[in-house]
């Protein structure tokens, strides 16, 4: 019923609006399609993929899916193994590893276990606890969507539209909670993401906006502008970190697009667009950028993780 809807809304919006679309197949396109990836281990197909992401250290690629399932890529996209119900993975939302390669892994709540938690895995993929929110207003109905762990191994947990990021210490205490305002008033937010440096990128999807802090935790400044036309943002979910180029890319699912911004936040360019072929997406819910400067994007109701290289750097703006 869903990707039914999801068919005929793709359709209706392809007719009325079709000067929306960006080819990122165009010569003048920022970035080249590469690839896609379309199966897990056994050779099935991804079902809905809503997260992906390129872990730095091991060079390995994590991707959840539908199915409430992770599967675990090498950097060429073979898949290598699959956690799933029978690992103890039973409403994966979203993902992270520390520096000893400890999973992390935000799950809503289950039949078997009635409350959101984070799970911890080993570095062999074996369950060792479970952290529970607690401690703060509104940790009855907080369920983890997105994790960040920084060099000294200091969780950051973001909800769907919680006012804030929880900061957890290695032991799951909560230390902080990181809230950007706007006019007075907290911003509910969707996603974090940090960067080599340790600098922590949040994103709300209500406001159309990315909020920088440095590794002190301290404000930086924020970018995007709410809209729904070229160089706006109408319902950012996420946002990659190119090290390797500086730049970021933030993806939005309504528009079908990913904006690409310097690092100071200046918009440069974007490209995808609705659609069904290679360079398009379908409502993408989650976006990430390897140690390559390789992009990955969860083109969720298209069912494939698509991966882009950058043709060219933007040249940034004036």
């Amino acid at each position: 019923m869903i990707r039914t809807l999801a068919v005929i809304i793709t359709l209706a919006l392809s007719v009325f609006l079709p000067g929306r679309q960006v080819n990122a197949q165009t010569r003048t396109g920022p970035v080249n399609n590469l690839d896609s990836i379309l199966y897990d281990e056994e050779d099935g197909r991804l079902s809905f993929p809503s997260f992906v992401y390129a872990e730095p250290v091991r060079d390995e690629i994590y991707v959840i899916d539908g199915k409430s399932r992770i599967i675990i890529y090498t950097s060429d996209l073979f898949a290598l193994f699959t956690l799933d119900k029978r690992k103890g993975i039973e409403a994966p939302q979203g993902l992270t590893l520390d520096a000893e390669g400890r999973l992390y892994v935000a799950q809503a709540k289950s039949v078997s276990n009635p409350r959101p938690r984070i799970s911890v895995f080993n570095a062999c993929l074996k369950w060792e606890r479970d952290i529970y929110m607690q401690g703060f207003e509104g940790s009855d109905s907080f369920v983890p969507f997105r994790l960040a762990i920084d060099k000294n191994g200091n969780i950051y947990v973001a909800a769907t539209y919680f006012p804030g990021v929880l900061v957890l210490d290695e032991k799951g205490g909560l230390t902080e909670i990181i809230t950007p305002e706007e006019n007075g008033r907290k911003v509910k937010l969707t996603s974090v993401t940090l960067d080599r440096e340790g600098k922590i990128y949040l994103v709300s999807e209500e406001e159309g906006r990315v909020y920088v802090y440095d590794k002190d935790r301290k404000f930086l400044f924020k970018f995007g502008v709410k809209g729904g036309s070229s160089a706006k943002l109408s319902r950012p979910l996420a946002v990659g970190i190119d090290n390797r180029n500086g730049l970021m890319y933030v993806v939005d699912y309504m528009r079908h697009t990913v904006n690409i911004y310097d690092r100071g936040g200046e918009y440069l360019a974007e490209f995808g667009g609705l659609g069904w072929g290679k360079g398009w997406f379908q409502y993408p819910r989650e976006i990430s950028v390897d140690r390559k400067g390789r992009i990955l994007v969860a083109d969720t109701f298209n069912n494939r993780v698509e991966v882009y290289e950058l043709r060219q750097k933007p040249m940034d703006k004036d």
